[in-house]
């Protein structure tokens, strides 16, 4: 008998699927291992947001799970935002097919954004704040020491030019730093993986997608210009984002220009130190 197309297509869904996951898993355990990320004994709070990195963050922290050299425990949390339209069911209902434990937490950040942040500016900021605080809060109260948040290579990527061209400075987001309140260590396991690929494993693995209404639905966001301009770059010149990406691992003091991290006074020593402010 004939196979139908739609037989077809599935087979051909899944091998796509197996094969991007390997690759996104293999980078993932790379970064965690080059970063030290995850250790034995660690309780690590997955952050859920309904996004499609979250999801693929869930997934591939729950395979190399079951492979790990060392012991860990997987928490998923989600942080309700009494965005209108939410659906709350489909979290719980999703985490429950995966047999993974799920905490919802309910704090409407969304109506103080609308109260606090003039029409037609940026929520990002205020929402992001607001966000991290809850989950911060929550992370402590349960005694979580590691804090799992979905962010990709092309989001650090992003980050830089948003910092180099609307903050002035060279900075990015570390795959792995000390929380604002200095408690808990937040890990980034995605900082390797492509956006692409993170793109295909959601369409793949039909994830219950859920889209922010507050951040998502701005049409002109600084961050959305930069991501414009890095994808033109990535076809014009493919690959360009991953050498961007490993520069930030690659980083040459004595070639920049901050006084603060590199002691050009004293490559001189043998002088001493004029005056040029008159």
């Amino acid at each position: 008998m004939a196979q139908t197309t739609a037989a077809v297509d599935l087979r051909k869904r899944e091998r796509d699927n197996n094969k991007v996951f390997k690759r996104l898993r293999r980078l993932a355990g790379q970064a965690i291992m080059d970063y030290s990320m995850i250790a034995d004994g660690d309780r690590i709070m997955v952050c859920l947001s309904g996004g499609k990195d979250s999801y693929a963050m869930l997934d591939v922290l729950l395979s190399l799970q079951a492979k790990a050299p060392v012991r860990f425990e997987l928490v998923a949390v989600n942080l309700d935002q009494k965005q209108p339209g939410f659906p709350a069911h489909v979290l719980p209902e999703y985490a429950k097919s995966l047999g993974v434990d799920l905490t919802v937490l309910e704090q409407d950040t969304f109506s103080v954004v609308q109260r606090v942040i003039p029409e037609g500016k940026t929520t990002c900021g205020l929402c992001s704040r607001l966000r991290r605080g809850a989950l911060y809060t929550f992370a402590e109260e349960q005694g979580f020491n590691k804090i799992a948040l979905g962010h990709h290579c092309d989001d650090i990527v992003e980050t830089l030019f948003l910092n180099m061209f609307h903050g002035g400075r060279l900075s990015a987001m570390p795959p792995k730093l000390k929380s604002d309140n200095g408690k808990h260590i937040v890990i980034r396991p995605l900082a390797y993986c492509r956006e692409r690929d993170l793109q295909r494993h959601a369409e793949n693995a039909q994830y219950p997608i859920i889209p922010c209404n507050l951040c998502g639905s701005q049409p002109n966001l600084q961050r959305q210009a930069i991501k414009q301009m890095l994808g033109e770059w990535d076809r014009r010149h493919p690959g360009r984002v991953e050498t961007i990406a490993r520069s930030i691992r690659n980083v040459a003091p004595s070639q920049l220009a901050d006084p603060k991290i590199f002691d050009f006074a004293g490559l001189d020593a043998t002088q001493g130190q004029d005056n040029w402010l008159h």
